[in-house]
Protein backbone atom coordinates (compact mmCIF):
# COMPACT_ATOMS: atom_id res chain seq x y z
CA UNK A 1 0.00 0.00 0.00
CA UNK A 2 1.29 3.43 -1.31
CA UNK A 3 2.20 5.91 1.97
CA UNK A 4 -0.08 8.74 1.95
CA UNK A 5 1.67 12.31 3.09
CA UNK A 6 -0.44 15.49 4.02
CA UNK A 7 0.72 18.40 1.65
CA UNK A 8 -0.65 21.74 0.11
CA UNK A 9 -2.15 22.18 -3.64
CA UNK A 10 -1.21 25.86 -4.51
CA UNK A 11 -3.09 26.56 -7.60
CA UNK A 12 -2.39 30.31 -9.58
CA UNK A 13 -5.20 30.93 -12.64
CA UNK A 14 -3.86 33.82 -15.06
CA UNK A 15 -4.33 34.38 -18.65
CA UNK A 16 -2.36 32.42 -21.53
CA UNK A 17 -0.81 36.55 -22.56
CA UNK A 18 0.32 37.46 -19.31
CA UNK A 19 4.20 37.64 -19.09
CA UNK A 20 7.15 38.33 -16.34
CA UNK A 21 10.43 39.09 -17.64
CA UNK A 22 9.82 38.62 -21.40
CA UNK A 23 8.57 34.71 -21.29
CA UNK A 24 5.14 33.46 -20.90
CA UNK A 25 4.01 34.15 -16.62
CA UNK A 26 3.05 30.52 -16.24
CA UNK A 27 6.73 29.23 -17.52
CA UNK A 28 8.17 32.06 -15.34
CA UNK A 29 6.52 30.42 -12.30
CA UNK A 30 6.98 26.70 -13.56
CA UNK A 31 10.70 27.64 -13.61
CA UNK A 32 10.89 29.14 -10.62
CA UNK A 33 9.31 26.54 -8.66
CA UNK A 34 11.46 24.31 -9.78
CA UNK A 35 14.41 26.90 -8.94
CA UNK A 36 12.82 26.46 -5.36
CA UNK A 37 13.10 22.81 -4.93
CA UNK A 38 9.41 22.17 -5.14
CA UNK A 39 7.84 18.65 -5.59
CA UNK A 40 6.18 19.16 -8.93
CA UNK A 41 4.75 21.58 -11.27
CA UNK A 42 2.16 21.74 -13.82
CA UNK A 43 0.36 23.99 -16.06
CA UNK A 44 -3.14 23.02 -17.73
CA UNK A 45 -4.25 25.10 -20.73
CA UNK A 46 -8.45 25.56 -20.01
CA UNK A 47 -10.30 25.92 -23.65
CA UNK A 48 -12.85 28.64 -22.17
CA UNK A 49 -13.17 30.47 -19.00
CA UNK A 50 -13.64 33.64 -17.63
CA UNK A 51 -12.52 35.74 -14.35
CA UNK A 52 -12.80 39.11 -12.52
CA UNK A 53 -14.07 40.59 -15.84
CA UNK A 54 -16.58 38.21 -16.66
CA UNK A 55 -15.21 38.60 -20.04
CA UNK A 56 -15.32 35.08 -21.91
CA UNK A 57 -12.12 33.60 -23.25
CA UNK A 58 -12.39 30.98 -25.52
CA UNK A 59 -10.57 28.45 -27.64
CA UNK A 60 -13.60 28.65 -29.94
CA UNK A 61 -12.79 29.37 -33.73
CA UNK A 62 -16.20 31.56 -33.61
CA UNK A 63 -14.88 33.31 -30.49
CA UNK A 64 -11.28 33.20 -30.81
CA UNK A 65 -9.36 34.91 -27.73
CA UNK A 66 -5.95 35.22 -27.60
CA UNK A 67 -5.91 35.14 -23.60
CA UNK A 68 -7.39 31.68 -22.59
CA UNK A 69 -7.43 30.51 -18.85
CA UNK A 70 -3.74 29.12 -17.64
CA UNK A 71 -3.80 27.37 -14.46
CA UNK A 72 -0.52 26.07 -12.46
CA UNK A 73 -0.75 23.75 -9.78
CA UNK A 74 2.19 22.98 -7.35
CA UNK A 75 2.19 20.57 -4.47
CA UNK A 76 4.59 19.91 -1.90
CA UNK A 77 4.36 20.63 2.07
CA UNK A 78 2.72 23.56 3.61
CA UNK A 79 5.92 25.73 4.63
CA UNK A 80 7.53 25.45 1.28
CA UNK A 81 4.37 26.36 -0.57
CA UNK A 82 3.72 29.41 1.69
CA UNK A 83 8.00 30.15 0.71
CA UNK A 84 7.42 30.36 -2.30
CA UNK A 85 4.10 32.33 -2.54
CA UNK A 86 5.26 35.72 -2.49
CA UNK A 87 7.14 34.85 -5.62
CA UNK A 88 4.26 33.56 -7.74
CA UNK A 89 2.32 36.62 -5.97
CA UNK A 90 5.08 38.99 -7.16
CA UNK A 91 4.68 37.39 -10.54
CA UNK A 92 1.16 37.56 -11.07
CA UNK A 93 -0.02 41.10 -12.01
CA UNK A 94 -3.79 39.83 -12.22
CA UNK A 95 -5.35 36.53 -11.41
CA UNK A 96 -6.48 34.38 -8.73
CA UNK A 97 -4.33 32.23 -6.40
CA UNK A 98 -6.28 29.58 -3.88
CA UNK A 99 -4.43 26.62 -1.64
CA UNK A 100 -5.81 23.37 -0.87
CA UNK A 101 -4.87 21.00 1.52
CA UNK A 102 -4.33 17.33 -0.39
CA UNK A 103 -2.87 14.16 0.15
CA UNK A 104 0.17 12.41 -1.98
CA UNK A 105 -0.69 9.15 -2.29
CA UNK A 106 1.94 8.43 -5.37
CA UNK A 107 4.68 10.55 -6.20
CA UNK A 108 7.53 9.36 -8.13
CA UNK A 109 7.82 5.63 -10.14
CA UNK A 110 5.93 2.90 -8.29
CA UNK A 111 8.02 0.55 -5.83
CA UNK A 112 8.75 -3.09 -7.39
Amino acid sequence: MATMVDAVLLRLYLGESAHHDGRPCYESIVLAARAAGLAGATTLRGPLGYGHSSRLHSASILRLSGDLPIVVEIVDERAKIEAFLPTAEAMMTAGMITMHPTTVIRYGPREA
